[in-house]
């Protein structure tokens, strides 16, 4: 059937419309995310609508990935409705096709679809993820002004100086830290000393910091042009520490897991990021699976509506499932293997078992 001049016309519409809701999806959520990235950063030193123009088209790769489920839902509907509107279904239907010939296309559609997810859009989003990131950073570093969310803390105790480390932004893989923080614990664990940087660089033993003030309790705070805070820490650890899954590409992500494994830090949030663009095709073909069990049935002027709202229903508790077990492997709480593949195989079965109740009984 795939082969067949009628599965080649079935996958082509499937492709073509998927082109259109990219186009159509995509340029709704530029706009959206110009209009919010403008008034978020309108006060910033450097800002200009070219730049925030550049910054939206840069995220926008990333944004239009976690939207494709949803893309593929909805294209999966409006191509099965429209053809059974054309009467070409029941057409096909009466020249002794069974559904799962004719749906053969729309599955390699899905496939093909979420492949170059895979392999295509998801280098682009991690590759424009870090820059805007970077962008972003330099605005607020010449601003003077906070990110809007702390990255994580790095403990580190070299020659008996315990310290933790974070900060606001971080750049260069994670060896620069932007309005970075460094607290300096006693043998007691009470801390003993706050600086505060503007900027803190990874050296070769130390962490160079810039613009510092320090705060002891009972003192007054000092300032200092630089300060140098020891620390044992290798830049290849902190790259591993710091990094930001969605800033990955899918080729190097196994690369990533290994090296994070050799240095001993968690690699849960890599692994989960790993198995969920590795079930992405999958999970495409469990979302058009989804859509034909509400689409199939003929009508002759239009679909039922509460049919329809309950596929669009069924297609949003999967991807909320698949998004919220993503974050119990990310954590840890669920093996991060499991918590990618479950959802979508759970769905798959679904799927397949309503189209063998509706179509053959």
């Amino acid at each position: 059937m795939i082969l067949s001049t009628l599965g080649r016309y079935f996958l082509k519409r499937y492709l073509l419309t998927m082109f259109w809701f990219l186009i159509g999806v995509a340029s709704i959520v530029f706009l959206i995310d110009f209009s919010e990235t403008s008034g978020r950063m309108s006060g910033l030193t450097g800002y200009s609508l070219f730049g925030v123009f550049l910054m939206t088209l840069l995220r926008l790769p990333l944004i239009l990935q976690q939207t494709i489920p949803f893309i593929a839902l909805f294209v999966g509907m409006t191509v099965l409705i429209s053809l059974n509107r054309r009467y070409e279904l029941v057409v096909t239907r009466a020249a002794g096709a069974s559904v799962w010939q004719f749906m053969s296309p729309f599955v390699v559609g899905a496939l093909l679809t979420g492949l170059a997810t895979t392999f295509a859009l998801n280098p682009l989003a991690a590759w424009g993820q870090r820059k805007a990131l970077a962008v972003e950073a330099e605005w607020r570093t010449r601003s003077g002004s906070p990110a809007a969310s702390a990255l994580p803390w790095i403990r580190q105790i070299s020659d008996g100086d315990d310290t933790v480390i974070g900060g606001r932004v971080i750049l260069e893989d994670g060896t620069l830290l932007v309005d970075a923080v460094v607290l300096h614990f006693g043998a007691d664990g009470r801390i003993v000393s706050r600086q505060d940087a503007s900027s803190a660089k990874l050296q070769d033993g130390y962490w160079l910091l810039k613009d510092v003030t320090e705060t002891r309790p009972g003192e007054i705070s000092t300032r200092h042009s630089t300060a140098q805070v020891r620390t044992n820490l290798k830049p290849e650890f902190v790259q591993q520490r710091m990094t930001q899954p969605e800033t990955v590409a899918f080729y190097d992500l196994s690369n990533k897991i290994s090296v994070a494994r050799a240095f001993g830090v968690s690699t849960k949030a890599l692994e989960t990021q790993f198995h969920s663009l590795l079930s992405m095709p999958l999970l495409l073909v469990a979302m058009t699976m989804i859509a034909a069990t509400v689409s199939l049935k003929f009508s002759r002027f239009a679909q039922s509506r509460s049919v329809i709202l309950g596929g669009i229903i069924s297609g949003f508790v999967l991807y909320v499932v698949t998004v919220l077990v993503k974050a119990f492997g990310s954590s840890g709480v669920v093996p991060p293997f499991i918590a990618a593949w479950i959802p979508v195989v759970v769905a798959l079965a679904l799927g397949a078992t309503i189209l063998l109740h509706q179509e053959d009984g």
